[in-house]
Order: C-alpha cells, then sequence, then structure tokens
C-alpha cells in the first residue's frame, strides 16, 4: 500500500513543487493540501498548470496531518514546531522546509530568528538532512530538517575540500546568486518585477540568515568551529542557485590531485555532479532538477581554490530534496520520483 503523503503550505513555491514531483512518485501518494491563504480553494485554482491534474481542495492542517502518514511543511520560521510535536506524537514522519530545526543551537535560533526552541527534546531528536553527507541520520529520523537552498550548494560545494583538509577553514568567501523564487511566493520590494527585472545586486550583505546554517555544516565537516564571509546576491531568473567559493589552498595538490579527490568523493552520489576540468558550472544545467553541479578551479599567483557550486534552488534546494529525504527515511530507493533531465536549453 502507498504511503499517504500531505502537504502543509502548499501554495507557496516550495509546496506547489512538492505537488509537482509527488504527483509523479510511484511509491507515494498525495492525499491532503493545506493552506491558510487559499483554504477552501482548489490547488489548480491558485496555480492553473494543475487544472485536472491536482483539482485537491486546500484544507486545515490537522485534516492534513490526520490524513497522511508523511508531512511535509512549507512554512515561515516559528510556524513548524508544534506541528512537528503533533506529528511525533502520531508517529508519523515530519519534513520540514523552514527553518526551526536546521540550527542546532537555540542562542543561534534566536540571534537570527528571534524565536526559541518550545520543546528541546525535539530538537534534540530532529536530523539536519543533508542526504550526502547525513544519510545515515536521516534513516531513522522522524523529525527532518531539510536544509536551505544557499548553505546546500555550498556545503556539497566545500565538502570534500573540508573533509581532506584541501583548504583553510579560515578566510573562506562564498558569494552566491539566486533566482527570485528564492524569496517565496510573497511579493516584496526587491522581488517586484520592474526592480528586479534587468537588475542584479548583493542583499543582506554578511547578515544573511542562511549564514549560522552554513557555518554549523562546515564547523561539522571539519571539526572546529568555521565562519564565512557569506554575501547572497539576486538573479533576474525564475530559479537557479549558483554559488562561487574563494578559499586558500592549505596543501601543494595539483588541480588534477584535488579533482580527482572531488570526483572519488563523490562517486556513489547519483545527484552530485562533477565536471571534468576546463568545464564550468552552470546553472541552467540543473534547472528543474535534483542535480548539484561542481567545477571547481585554483588561482595559482593567490594559492585559491574556486569551487562554482549549482543547484535549482526549487528541487535540490528545496522539494527535490525533501524527497529525497523521504525516500531515506522510508527505505526505498534514494532516487525515487527525481530522475528528472534538466532542459537542454
Amino acid at each position: 500500500m502507498k504511503k499517504k503523503v500531505g502537504i502543509i503550505g502548499a501554495t507557496g513555491y516550495a509546496g506547489a513543487e512538492l505537488v509537482r514531483i509527488i504527483l509523479s512518485h510511484p511509491l507515494v501518494e498525495l492525499a491532503a493540501l493545506s493552506s491558510v491563504s487559499f483554504d477552501g480553494k482548489q490547488l489548480s485554482e491558485v496555480y492553473p498548470s494543475f487544472k485536472n491534474i491536482c483539482d485537491m481542495v486546500c484544507e486545515s492542517a490537522d485534516e492534513a496531518v490526520r490524513k497522511s502518514d508523511i508531512i511535509f511543511a512549507c512554512l515561515p520560521h516559528g510556524l513548524s514546531q508544534p506541528l512537528a510535536k503533533q506529528c511525533c506524537e502520531l508517529n508519523k514522519i515530519f519534513i520540514d522546509l523552514g527553518a526551526d530545526f536546521r540550527l542546532h543551537s537555540e542562542e543561534d535560533y534566536a540571534e537570527w530568528y528571534s524565536g526559541k526552541f518550545d520543546d528541546k527534546a525535539l530538537h534534540e531528536g530532529a536530523v539536519y538532512s543533508l542526504p550526502e553527507l547525513f544519510r545515515d541520520e536521516i534513516k531513522k529520523a522522524k523529525v527532518i530538517a531539510n536544509p536551505g537552498c544557499y548553505p546546500t550548494s555550498i556545503a556539497l560545494g566545500l565538502a570534500p575540500a573540508l573533509k581532506n583538509r584541501i583548504v583553510s577553514a579560515d578566510g573562506i568567501i562564498i558569494d552566491s546568486k539566486s533566482g527570485v523564487t528564492g524569496a517565496g511566493r510573497s511579493l516584496t520590494e526587491n522581488t517586484h518585477y520592474p526592480v528586479c527585472n534587468e537588475a542584479f545586486s548583493p542583499y543582506k550583505i554578511g547578515s544573511h540568515r542562511h549564514t549560522p546554517e552554513i557555518e554549523q555544516t562546515l564547523s561539522c565537516l571539519c571539526g572546529k568551529r568555521v565562519k564565512v564571509t557569506f554575501v547572497p546576491h539576486l538573479l533576474p531568473v525564475n530559479r537557479g542557485i549558483v554559488s562561487t567559493i574563494y578559499a586558500k589552498l592549505s596543501c601543494d595538490y595539483s588541480l588534477g590531485d584535488i579533482h580527482k579527490i572531488y570526483e572519488d568523493f563523490y562517486k556513489n552520489e547519483q545527484f552530485v555532479r562533477v565536471l571534468s576540468l576546463g568545464k564550468t558550472a552552470n546553472l541552467r544545467d540543473v534547472k528543474y532538477s535534483n542535480y548539484c553541479d561542481i567545477s571547481i578551479h585554483i588561482d595559482t599567483r593567490t594559492g585559491t581554490l574556486i569551487i562554482v557550486s549549482t543547484i535549482d534552488n526549487m528541487v535540490k534546494g528545496a522539494a527535490g530534496q525533501a524527497v529525497q529525504n523521504m525516500n531515506i527515511a522510508l527505505g526505498i530507493d534514494e532516487n525515487t520520483g527525481l530522475l528528472f533531465v534538466p532542459p537542454a536549453f
């Protein structure tokens, strides 16, 4: 019997992307949708692309939980904790695409999100779930914290270099660019079409909320406290992330040596593609897919390793990775329902 999936916050961009993926998943079925903004409306009224494909009516979060075995929450920070507790008490898998369970430190959560941990034991049992790096922890988890989009591209890009002590953990600079969908469905001044079209600029310079998540993951990878300079930019495109990462080399490996280390590190990971030397990762080549493409480069003059890591922020950076985590938690093939081929142009 197929497991039943409920999506809370189904009318946001990540929620709608989850619907698109779950509808094609052969081993689970969509059982319920919930949306505060569009309660009582069909999903296809909000997104006409779902007409005659998914005309389900959005209902309450409680109904979605009642009808489902696995619950995805696509909500702003601060709203997922009571839902997670409810699902745990009912022995249901809860996958949070928001920020409530990503940070291990309550102090960091208070500083960056102005919130608190309502149930410390619940947080202690939650698993930060970037599959390629923390797969074993996910297998028995009931509360799964889906990583942020920027942190996903950055951690996957840096993991082989930090784990193998190729670069120094000090002085890492990360320059990331995201499509406008990363800001969510609600309109803001910066994402208004006349403002973001034909424009390109950084935002939240040195103060983006993904910073502590990035530093937490990188610290875990190299076994020491890591601080980074992280500057995100808004690209005038719908989807995609390009992270260009600069780190000082701490060894005398050649570019070929480092490339081999990257290939070996990800040789069993279907969704991470280490590009051939001389190639450069491009967001066009990962759009609508669960792939992360990585290219590596060296500035020999300054002894700097330059890593380019690209993902689709709505798939590998959100809904696709969430389904990948669900597959692991259910004990089924990790790539089930995720074998999307990126468009060629």
